[in-house]
């Protein structure tokens, strides 16, 4: 009797170049029947276009593909998913409007006589989502529903197509901590199945705590693959930038000086219910510190910070900054007052993505003197200040300055953002997310650079859902939770639990809430 193989999937010597760049240079990856296996590395490396290739967006220049010891083509997801092979992307792929059980089944529909088999399709989707765990209501509509609840559908999508390779590119991104300890309760009860994961990832906790195995990849070469349990986190995150990281912040005590925004009873409509986003806020950020909101995703942050970057109205309240009430101001001229904003949403706020990386640079100084003369742009002085700040920041992309913002990886969108905010040198930075989906050498280098803003003498307010991030960089913790501001912490006395307690809204101004008798 024939030996079954060893490896479900082996790429083997696989090359991908796009213009000005190898993504992959000769990469060979192996996954076993029956394990989580980690996809580590830096933003750019080449980890999701590795991934693109074996679901078969892309096609490699060299190298094949085996699919338990025999050789496949895959020239596009249709082969991809007949070789049952399922992605969930980073991006998630779902019609907002469309509900959960119409996304599960399109493009795998079961038709009688030109007739869709709805009650078939969704008993079997209710026996999956049954057995795996994933909870979920069919006949919600996606624009809807949570983020995580969302992957839950990806991953039923994969499911109902009865795949066996499950590819999850970064499924944490966009996670809160309690729906990241959900899916990896989810991944493990997967593996208990049969299934085989490949897990793209930069957050080396996870990794340590779901992965079997981890191969790390540096500027799209093949560096190695190490068993979890034989490893530690500051030796991967050395094979990963290919130099020791610093995993904890360094900064000295804060020095606060005068307040810098003021905010006082702010209220903010929600768009998605009839009660207040933000109800009746009121807070001050000084200068030299930095000051962190902290919460679960949707508990009004992202009103909050809309509100005071002009994008939404408060219906109540007063802002004010550097003096001057700000309440009712244009966007601009919150900008010109001294504002500078890295916003949450880095393709819808922060980036043209259609512009070239040199015009994002400048999309909030353009009409300053250094950069146009008598109504026209200077473009030679816009390349030169691109160039000054990619250097800066290590901004890596195809073609420079010129590569259109669009094909740039993700994290490096992100470095291009803080560059462009953090340069215009202004008294309030508003950091919503700054490190969401960048890797652990790019976190420390913002982490770095937001301490410096801060003992420059500006004013950092820092907006982030990840607990070590608020625990390690903020000089002050706010709480938010159904809008209002819950607890005000100091990280150096408090633990991430007492923080977590304040999150879920269990505790309250440092009273336990009353056991509802």
């Amino acid at each position: 009797m024939e030996q079954a193989p060893e490896y479900v999937i082996e790429m083997l010597h696989i090359t991908k170049i796009f213009p000005g760049i190898k993504a992959n240079d000769d990469i060979t990856l192996q996954l076993k029947k029956g394990e989580i296996h980690a996809l580590l590395g830096e933003n750019g490396a080449g980890k999701s276009t590795l991934m693109s290739v074996l679901f078969g967006l892309y096609q490699p220049e060299e190298g094949i593909i085996k699919k338990d010891g025999k050789e496949v083509k895959i020239n596009n997801p249709n082969d991809a998913t007949a070789l049952h092979i399922g992605m969930v992307h980073q991006h998630f792929k779902l019609i907002d409007v469309f509900t959960v059980l119409d996304n599960i089944i399109l493009g795998a529909e079961d038709t009688k006589l030109g007739f869709l088999q709805k009650k078939e399709a969704r008993k079997k989707v209710k026996e999956l989502s049954e057995r795996y765990g994933l909870h979920v209501d069919l006949d919600a509509k996606i624009e809807d529903i949570t983020v995580g609840m969302q992957q839950r559908v990806e991953i039923l999508k994969m499911l109902y197509r009865d795949n066996e390779i499950l590819i999850f590119d970064e499924p944490t991104a966009v996670l809160t901590p309690q729906e990241i300890e959900e899916l990896m309760a989810i991944m493990r009860g997967l593996v208990k199945e049969g299934k085989s994961i490949l897990f793209i990832s930069h957050k080396l906790n996870e990794i340590m705590e779901v992965s079997d195995r981890v191969s790390v990849l540096r500027k799209g070469k093949y560096i190695g693959t190490v068993n979890t349990k034989d490893t530690t986190k500051e030796e991967l995150s050395s094979m990963m930038v290919g130099r020791p990281v610093q995993l904890v912040v360094d900064k000295d005590e804060a020095k606060p000086a005068e307040p810098i925004l003021k905010v006082e009873n702010l209220t903010v409509p929600s768009k998605l219910h009839k009660n207040n986003a933000v109800k009746n806020v009121t807070f001050t950020a000084h200068a030299g510190e930095i000051t962190c909101i902290a919460g679960i995703d949707g508990n009004g942050q992202t009103e909050l910070v809309y509100a005071l970057s002009g994008l939404e109205k408060a219906s109540g309240g007063k802002i004010t900054l550097c003096g001057k009430d700000i309440t009712k101001a244009s966007i601009r001229q919150r900008s010109l007052t001294g504002m500078s904003h890295i916003p949450e949403d880095r393709h819808k706020h922060g980036l043209v993505l259609d512009f070239t990386l040199e015009q994002n640079m400048v999309l909030q100084r353009y009409y300053e003197k250094d950069f146009q003369k008598g109504g026209f742009i200077k473009f030679g002085a816009v390349r030169e200040y691109a160039n000054k700040l990619i250097e800066q920041f290590d901004i890596r992309s195809g073609q420079g300055p010129i590569t259109i913002a669009r094909s740039m990886s993700g994290g490096n969108q992100q470095k291009a953002i803080v560059a462009r905010e953090i340069d215009r040198n202004l008294p309030l930075i508003i950091a919503v997310q700054p490190t969401r989906g960048l890797d652990v050498g790019a976190i420390e280098f913002i982490h770095k650079r937001l301490v410096e803003e801060r003992d420059a003498g500006k004013a950092v307010l820092l907006v982030s859902l990840e607990l070590e991030e608020v625990m390690s960089l903020s000089d002050r913790i706010l709480v938010m939770y159904e809008g209002e501001i819950v607890g005000e912490l100091d990280p150096k006395k408090t633990t991430v639990q007492e923080l977590g307690l304040y999150m879920a809204g269990a505790k309250r101004d440092g009273k336990e809430k009353e056991e509802q008798a």
